[in-house]
């Protein structure tokens, strides 16, 4: 998927259908002249529903229909004869979409099922005809009920994400590469900051014929929790993997240090985020010789006592597999 089609944030507007008219209609037929009211309902406006695709992975198909209309109802007939309902219109979204109303910011609700429905819009009730009406004093009414008009709304469609893992780091800590190299996906790589700007997906095979899908988030900084640079724009799609990776690369200053910054931040932005399980790997280990890597494996054994931690290289594909094994092991335990 290239980074141009993956899009997580739109602004759509959807209507429902207009409720069908009552009718206003009395019986008449040969020696019947003067026959009882016979008009039918009108028939219901149609809905627009929302509708999970565990098919879709992006937005990008609402980046040109932005505009959801359903049909109207049919109006009564003679005969007591019911009009037709509106047929409804459906909205495919990926899994973990959420429905914002654009004017308030409130949740609406949110997809997270294949095949779960939500009815964003409801269409109008369609009037009743004129023989609901009849009465002992009033046995021809001459009127019926109009059709209840259809709703509008101006929605807000954001993603999360939906992944088992999560590649947490700073910008250019080695996500993409890794990314590229565990699996097929093809993200845009080079040697500068936000290189990445839009999460990327990919299928990452494992033993046996097993797999599992990893997500490259966007880098965060240092503020992010506040809203600095892009930060909620990338944090919201780390709140649906299920477990997290961060990345930090072997050059750093202070791997431990990086590591509590990118922890925080995420704590400040959702405390829940704390309970995913998680591994810290140590990135670009190709620079470092053995006795160097000896060293920095007695620090971390005291900085990062609680937490798993793994030297890898994806330049030179060291421990790569062992990374595999790892990860099956955290989304399986």
């Amino acid at each position: 998927m290239t980074e141009g089609n993956f899009v997580d944030y739109v602004k759509i507007h959807a209507s429902s259908g207009n409720g069908g008219k009552g009718s206003v209609h009395l019986h008449r037929e040969k020696y019947i002249t003067k026959g009882g009211p016979d008009g039918g309902d009108g028939g219901r406006g149609g809905h627009v529903i929302v509708r999970g695709n565990k098919n879709l992975w992006t937005l990008v198909s609402f980046k040109f229909k932005r505009h959801f209309k359903a049909v109207h109802g049919s109006h009564g007939s003679k005969n007591r004869s019911s009009g037709a309902d509106g047929e409804d219109t459906y909205m495919d979204v990926p899994l973990g979409t959420i429905f914002k109303n654009s004017e308030t910011n409130e949740i609406l609700f949110e997809i997270t099922e294949a095949g779960e429905e939500k009815i964003l819009v409801e269409g109008g009730m369609g009037g009743r005809g004129n023989w609901h009406f009849r009465t002992s004093t009033n046995q021809t009414p001459r009127y019926a009920q109009p059709g209840v008009e259809g709703k509008e709304i101006d929605v807000i469609l954001e993603l999360k994400v939906l992944a088992d893992v999560g590649l947490v780091g700073f910008p250019n800590a080695g996500k993409s590469t890794l990314l590229s190299v565990i699996t097929s996906a093809k993200p845009k790589i080079a040697d500068y900051e936000f290189t990445t700007l839009k999460p990327n997906l990919g299928i990452v095979q494992h033993r046996d014929f097993q797999s599992f899908v990893m997500a490259d988030i966007p880098g965060i900084i240092e503020g992010a929790a506040e809203g600095k640079g892009l930060g909620h724009y990338f944090l919201r799609h780390i709140e649906r993997n299920a477990s997290l990776l961060f990345l930090i690369p072997a050059d750093s200053n202070d791997i431990s240090k990086e590591y509590e910054i990118l922890l925080n931040e995420l704590k400040r932005y959702n405390p829940e985020l704390l309970d995913k399980e998680r591994l810290v790997v140590i990135s670009k280990s190709d620079m470092l010789d053995d006795e160097l890597m000896e060293e920095m494996k007695i620090e971390l054994d005291k900085d990062l006592a609680n937490v798993s931690y793994l030297f890898i290289s994806s330049v030179s594909q060291y421990n790569i597999q062992e990374l595999k094994d790892k990860l099956w092991l955290l989304l399986n335990d």
